[in-house]
């Protein structure tokens, strides 16, 4: 029992350490975009005039509106596809088991490996040289092929763990390939479809180094992407650069605290059939 109790308070104490850190930056960028514009906050004073004003000033500085409307776009680009592309390769490659799956296997799985960093000076050729420079196709078709490997890795690991008398039943009534995947094996892989889908949209959202080499008009890029323009233009007001990063990180966070519970669940569940 004491033994019990003692990694008891150990997990807590490290949970509430873990949410402190984590928090903190929040807590300080809160903090310092209530502050008067132009000044130079330290610590985490709170302010004795708390400025709210600077947050639908930050808002209309960056133009939100429109950076909440080109991720939107750019979001319903990449998810889908990415979702549908890489439930088909995995239900090919851990199911069916076709011919040369591990080795195709293999290569999503080196896919993994490649850094975004290390591709985007041949990817910025390769894009100016299709005419999709300054376009959200410049990010959108990247991401599709990037997010693959990791779509095409976490739809195998259900896939595979399918009992093939499942497809034998289903085809010993007439259901051919195309039926056996739309109307057996994707009702079952929704919990794995539904958080392959959360982490994508976060990703997708959260996308700031192929928005900011891509793409010139801060207008066409993700909301992370347009930050780099926003600082460029309001880096020497502090408060009001704190204001704009929260309000550019707040989409993320309403999505997951709507979807916390669903996210918790699916992120479990996907990760236990593999």
């Amino acid at each position: 029992m004491i033994t019990a109790r003692r990694e008891a308070w150990t997990g807590r104490l490290l949970l509430i350490l873990m949410m402190a850190v984590t928090l903190l930056p929040f807590l300080s960028l809160f903090v310092t975009a209530l502050h008067p514009s132009g000044t130079y906050p330290a610590g985490l004073a709170w302010p004795g005039d708390p400025q709210w004003g600077n947050f639908p000033r930050a808002f209309e500085a960056a133009n939100m509106g429109a950076l909440l409307w080109s991720s939107a776009l750019i979001v319903l680009g990449v998810v889908p596809i990415s979702i549908l592309l890489g439930t088909m390769a995995g239900f090919a490659i851990g199911h069916l088991r076709v011919i040369g799956g591990r080795v195709i296997f293999l290569l999503f799985v080196l896919g993994l490996t490649l850094p975004f960093e290390g591709i985007i000076t041949p990817l910025y050729y390769q894009i100016r040289d299709m005419g999709l420079l300054n376009t959200r196709w410049a990010i959108i078709l990247p991401l599709i092929g990037l997010f693959m490997p990791f779509s095409v890795f976490w739809m195998r690991a259900h896939f595979v763990n399918m009992p093939g008398e499942l497809s034998e039943s289903a085809r010993m009534d007439g259901a051919n390939v195309w039926q056996l995947f739309r109307r057996i094996h994707v009702p079952l892989a929704m919990p794995a479809i539904s958080s392959l889908g959360i982490l994508l949209f976060l990703w997708t959202w959260n996308q700031f180094l192929l928005a900011i080499v891509l793409v010139d008009d801060p207008a066409k890029r993700t909301m992370s992407g347009a930050l780099g323009a926003f600082q460029g233009q309001w880096g020497t007001d502090i408060p009001l650069l704190c204001a704009g990063s929260l309000l550019i990180l707040t989409p993320t966070l309403v999505i997951f605290l709507i979807f916390q519970r669903h996210f918790v669940k699916a992120l479990l569940q996907g990760s236990l059939k593999g």
